[in-house]
């Protein structure tokens, strides 16, 4: 085998190796689907706000994320809830209580505080959770 006839195997090689890796993280598995957009189900736990870990939420605008869930302060003290990941392509959401809005900084997304969408590329709204609070303690629920 001269020099250009294993170059020429070795880069059919490589170029196959890539190929088939490439295949294995197609982001869909071939069915057709696309990843769940959805918030997660089965929501019911609670956050004291006297644990430090949680001390984002005493002020107004902060926010934290917690099962799946991101809970915020309205600039108006309420408390509110809603999936943490982006129906477009489920990325983390943020929150930004000075445009009253849950924002996507990976394709500019945008959700008003109740979830519904703002501007695209997303599509489908925020599943939403009901909060309440009771003393110091707030309890997230899914709400249908």
């Amino acid at each position: 085998m001269d020099r250009k006839e294993f170059l020429s195997v070795m880069g059919m090689s490589a170029a196959s190796a890539v190929v088939i890796s490439c295949l294995g993280c197609a982001k869909n598995s071939g069915s057709g689907s696309s990843p769940s957009t959805t918030g997660p189900t089965g929501i019911d736990f609670t956050l004291d706000l006297t644990a430090s870990a949680n001390s984002a939420l005493l002020k107004n605008g902060g926010y934290l994320s917690s099962n799946g869930v991101l809970v915020a302060k309205t600039s108006a003290g309420a408390y509110i809830a809603v999936q943490l990941s982006c129906t477009h392509q489920n990325y983390p959401l943020v929150y930004q209580a000075s445009a009253s809005h849950f924002y996507c900084n990976n394709h500019g997304s945008a959700f008003t505080e109740t979830g519904t969408v703002l501007n695209s590329p997303a599509r489908n709204n925020l599943t939403t959770y009901k909060t309440t609070l009771t003393r110091h303690i707030i309890k997230s629920l899914r709400i249908n």
